[in-house]
């Protein structure tokens, strides 16, 4: 093994018992090489040093398999940044970007992922003018990765006297985020700021600025982190989000040619930048990048949605265009 995967090694918890067999074996071999020069010793000495190497050759591979697959499990993303935010429609479409959070949020329930609504900001209605949720989970990015885009609803507001159907729209942008960051961030490079945090919580929200708001001054990229009651939690979650935002930014500059820019990832809000059209009148949701179409409206809002995930994945590369 050379230098670095030895290293490497040594300092990876799965692979430290292993390595300490391998100093084993290379101490017994130091040992042999004194009985080298007994001529009587010499024969069972070879034989044994044959034995060792095969040995050592076994644990290498092992320790190298084991290695590899922590990069690999390094550079997967354990969880994603789900920013969802109101777009053409008013407060129709605050109400339905909270609703598409809250099915986001019962679909992780239901896979068993954590979540956390980080930031929100809200209308006069009560419904997101945009929110941050943060989910935490095995496969949680390969699930969730081809939602980003324009969502669109088209139903019969509760506010609506005349019956008439009306049609609004919300964005959502899934960021992955990584156990070891792809780029860094100059801290001369981030301004912070601290508030009390919003809505409910008892005294602490009142009477603490836990609130943390980050500003990446050369981007102008900027996050919130409330739902923790420690400044220091939240400054911890924001710095997270603030790097998924980052490397995304990063990996869609650097590939503009395979993936959407920024901009184009959360949209406009306008109506003719969907993906998705949720109908409630005929309980029916339809994705019109793969041109196909769900009848149970109801149970996709309350979380049911693995059909559209499945299907979305199945058409890979497409939906990735």
């Amino acid at each position: 093994m050379d230098e670095s995967l030895i290293q490497e090694a040594r300092e990876n918890p799965k692979t430290q018992f292993l390595m300490s067999q391998f100093d084993v074996l290379v101490r017994r071999e130091v040992e042999l090489e004194t009985l080298a020069g007994d001529s009587e010793m010499a024969e069972l000495a070879a034989e044994e040093r044959a034995e060792l190497a095969e040995q050592k050759a076994a644990l290498s591979a092992e320790i190298a398999r084991i290695v590899e697959a922590s990069r690999k499990e390094e550079e997967e993303p354990y969880g994603v940044v789900l920013e969802v935010r109101a777009g053409a429609g008013g407060e129709e479409a605050a109400l339905f970007a909270e609703e598409l959070a809250s099915m986001y949020e019962k679909y992780a329930a239901k896979r068993g992922w954590s979540k956390s609504l980080t930031s929100e900001s809200r209308s006069a209605q009560g419904g997101f003018k945009e929110a941050t949720i943060e989910i935490i989970g095995p496969d949680v990015y390969r699930a969730l990765r081809h939602e980003t885009g324009v969502h669109r609803v088209q139903r019969i507001p509760v506010t609506e006297k005349a019956g008439r159907i009306h049609t609004s729209t919300a964005s959502v942008a899934i960021l992955p985020m990584r156990r070891k960051p792809r780029i860094e961030i100059n801290p001369s490079d981030i301004e912070m700021e601290f508030s009390r945090a919003g809505g409910a919580g008892g005294q602490n929200v009142n009477k603490v600025e836990s609130a943390v708001r980050l500003i990446h001054k050369p981007t102008g990229v900027d996050v919130r982190s409330q739902a923790e009651r420690s400044q220091l939690k939240n400054r911890e979650k924001a710095m997270s989000i603030l790097l998924a935002k980052l490397e995304m930014l990063h990996e869609e500059e650097e590939a503009k040619k395979h993936a959407a820019t920024r901009k184009e990832q959360i949209g406009t809000g306008d109506r003719s930048e969907k993906i998705r059209t949720y109908n409630f009148p005929q309980s029916r949701i339809t994705d019109h990048r793969i041109k196909e179409s769900w009848h149970n409206l109801e149970k996709a809002m309350e979380g049911e949605i693995d059909d559209m995930i499945e299907a979305l994945e199945k058409a890979g590369d497409a939906v990735a265009e």
